[in-house]
């Protein structure tokens, strides 16, 4: 059993997918896929998107200072430093003085320090070179010296000043004087963020060249390119490296006093100045959070790395194959956002929540000791929102396609703004009934019955399309619902499922309009058809039970109650009263404040069939004249009073008037088949019978 569940829940998905694809078609498809694709890249590959890469190593940069460790000062590095003020003690700018270097070297000689690495280039000659030659030659602390190529670094030493360089460290290299890289590499923002690459015609790194073959030595820092672990300071008095001004080492006098500073550690000597030699870190957005320094020496750059490579604080690097995975997860989290329909506040925290995890992931793989350098971030939240368009375009279009064939089909019976209602509010298709006032038309071709015996089925089947397409044009023209046909009829109704305060204005004048419209249906007949009779309309408004009716497969939206009743039987009243357009009262009260309130005229109090209760009905006549409206309204009103006088006064012109009518129409006949007149001669003689045989604003009984 549950194989069979499985395999039909299976069977369900391939023929979803199957239909959604149709739905697409290739092209969409293609474009949809072609987008998760880029998306995965853009989620994968941020770094080296020239928009993102800028954005991703902000990021980093946020993330480095939010992870430096705060620490002590460092009790195994020590940073010997020219100042500006030793320059100008010394009168000597570019290049550094080599006395007070030499002087210095020879004090910290004689302190027990572990190594000493000299970030200073020797590439150019000066006097005091065979003093600084003299002190290295007789040193006994292995001495690291600042070696640069014009090929690794350009901007910083010419091909001659690296020949002079060659030449000085040739003249003092031994086994304890030798020559070590002082690179620097920075991103193409000029960040110093990483480690330096080795090149094989550099010597070791300065970090790597002081700890070499001792018990401080780790080689598995040799090629490493990783990011730099900076440290920053506890407290603004107490720096991570012990800074000591070289002319301080230089005087013997006051040498002495730093022998505690110099003893067991490691000395790089190096520049401390203004303008040269201060590079941009990850602080440098930031401020350092404790000195509020935003540049850093090189000098203290390569102590930073020194500090590192003892700590053995190398990051833990994630494997390409799940930064692959995440990325692919952030397009898909993107795409199953994009699936769900609607939205609302679940939908809103879930999208929060899936950035908020975008952003905070790598502060937590930072956190945790691994390399976030070239990790993603902003490119996961590029391939979600890929991933999200890829999807959500795919469905738009598949939704826009369905609405506009909901559309086209409510728009069969409905407006299309109450169709766009409903399909905004697919609640209103629920199976239930509401009590609504609403304006109720029937319609029925005279005549019709009898010609379906008479024509073939097929030209039934054209005329009764034709007929039926031109009076439901007019109901949604007017804003209509079309309840149903039934054969011939048509039914309507307006005010539901959407209420309008001009509904009365728009249902009458589409009972008129589909009368006007069988009328010209009549004339557009072919040639061979019977001749068809007219289109009666009955229009009535009141109270009825309106909504969807049916089974949960099959449903129907229309309307039951009295109000229908009494339209239906106003639409059969025309054949005996010799009207085309009948209204109830009610409907004519709706319409006093109406410009067409004058198109209805009072046929009097009728007592319909299959009905106890008379109603006072009206016909609309918008192409009778105004005296002859008034002639009429008054002869109803003198019958509704007993005014027998004025009875008989108004039949003779109603008299006068139907012998115009049937002038005109006789004219008509002469010109051609146009129908018979708006006013309704027979309706005039019929209204003129009912008032004699009835008295006193009796009812006229329909049989």
């Amino acid at each position: 059993m549950p194989d069979t569940q499985t395999s039909t829940g299976e069977t369900r998905v391939r023929r979803s997918l199957g239909r959604t694809l149709r739905q697409l078609g290739s092209t969409r498809v293609v474009i949809a896929v072609l987008l998760m694709v880029i998306g995965v890249i853009i989620a994968f590959g941020s770094w080296k998107l020239p928009l993102l890469r800028d954005a991703e190593r902000a990021l980093y940069d946020v993330r480095a200072v939010t992870a430096a460790k705060a620490v002590d000062t460092d009790q195994r590095i020590v940073l010997v430093v020219y100042t500006d003020d030793t320059n100008r003690a010394r009168g000597q700018i570019s290049p550094v003085d080599r006395t007070v270097l030499a002087e210095a070297l020879a004090n910290i000689d004689k302190m027990g320090a572990r190594g000493i690495g000299i970030d200073v280039l020797f590439d150019s000659p000066q006097d005091d070179d065979p003093l600084l030659q003299q002190v290295m030659s007789e040193m006994k602390t292995p001495l690291w010296l600042a070696y640069a190529t014009n090929r690794t670094n350009p901007e910083a030493i010419t091909f001659e000043q690296q020949q002079d360089l060659d030449a000085w460290h040739g003249e003092v290299q031994s086994d304890v004087v030798r020559s070590t890289s002082i690179l620097l590499e920075t991103d193409s923002d000029g960040v110093a963020r990483r480690w330096p690459r080795h090149y094989a015609s550099l010597p070791p790194l300065m970090s790597l060249a002081l700890t070499q073959g001792g018990p401080d030595a780790a080689p598995g820092f040799e090629g490493y390119t990783g990011p730099i672990r900076y440290r920053v300071p506890m407290s603004s008095d107490r720096p991570v490296f012990d800074k000591v001004p070289i002319d301080i080492l230089a005087d013997p006098a006051t040498a002495e006093f730093m022998a505690d500073l110099i003893a067991d550690r490691y000395v790089m000597i190096g520049g401390d100045f203004a303008d040269f030699d201060q590079f941009d870190t990850p602080f440098t957005r930031t401020g350092n959070p404790v000195t509020g320094e935003s540049q850093t020496i090189g000098v203290e750059i390569h102590a930073q790395m020194l500090a590192q490579l003892l700590d053995r604080e190398m990051p833990m690097v994630l494997s390409k194959w799940l930064i692959w995975l995440l990325a692919i997860l952030a397009v898909t989290m993107g795409a199953a956002s994009a699936a769900p329909q609607g939205g609302g506040p679940a939908i809103g925290l879930a999208m929060i929540l899936q950035f908020s995890i975008f952003l905070v992931l790598p502060f937590l793989f930072e956190k945790w000791g691994y390399n976030t350098y070239d990790l993603p971030s902003i490119g996961w939240v590029g391939g979600w929102l890929l991933g999200y368009l890829a999807v959500a375009s795919a469905l738009r279009f598949i939704g826009q396609a369905e609405r506009e064939f909901a559309t086209g089909a409510l728009g069969k019976y409905l407006p299309k703004s109450v169709a766009g209602e409903i399909l905004r509010n697919p609640e209103r298709l629920q199976l239930h009934g509401e009590k609504r006032e609403i304006y109720c038309v029937f319609t029925d071709l005279e005549g019709f019955t009898k010609l379906t015996h008479a024509v073939e089925p097929e030209v039934i089947a054209s005329l009764l399309n034709d007929y039926l397409d031109r009076l439901s044009a007019v109901v949604l023209k007017y804003g209509g619902t079309l309840d149903k046909f039934v054969g011939d009829a048509v039914v309507a109704f307006w005010g539901a499922p959407i209420a309008k305060p001009d509904d009365g204005y728009r249902a009458a004048m589409a009972a008129w309009a589909m009368y006007e419209a069988g009328e010209e249906f009549r004339k557009a007949v072919p040639e061979g058809v019977p001749p068809i009779g007219r289109t009666r309309v009955g229009l009535h408004y009141g109270e009825a039970i309106v909504g969807n009716f049916g089974g949960e497969g099959r449903i129907q939206y229309t309307a039951l109650g009295d109000a229908m009743n009494t339209a239906a039987r106003l639409e059969a009243a025309n054949k005996a009263l010799d009207t085309t357009v009948l209204a109830s009262a009610e409907v004519v009260e709706n319409l006093r404040t109406s410009d067409i309130i004058d198109w209805f005229v009072p046929m009097g109090r009728v007592t319909l069939r299959g009905r106890s209760t008379p109603v006072e009905i009206y016909e609309p006549r918008p192409d009778a004249s105004v005296e002859d409206r008034a002639a009429i309204a008054a002869l109803v009103a003198a019958h509704a009073d007993g005014d027998v006088d004025a009875v008989n006064r108004f039949t003779d012109e109603l008299g006068r008037i139907g012998q115009r009518e049937t002038a005109a129409g006789d004219v008509a006949q002469a010109e051609g088949p146009t129908g018979p007149s708006p006013l309704g001669i027979r309706s005039l003689h019929n209204l003129v019978q009912r008032l004699r045989q009835t008295s006193g604003g009796e009812s006229y009984v329909l049989g």
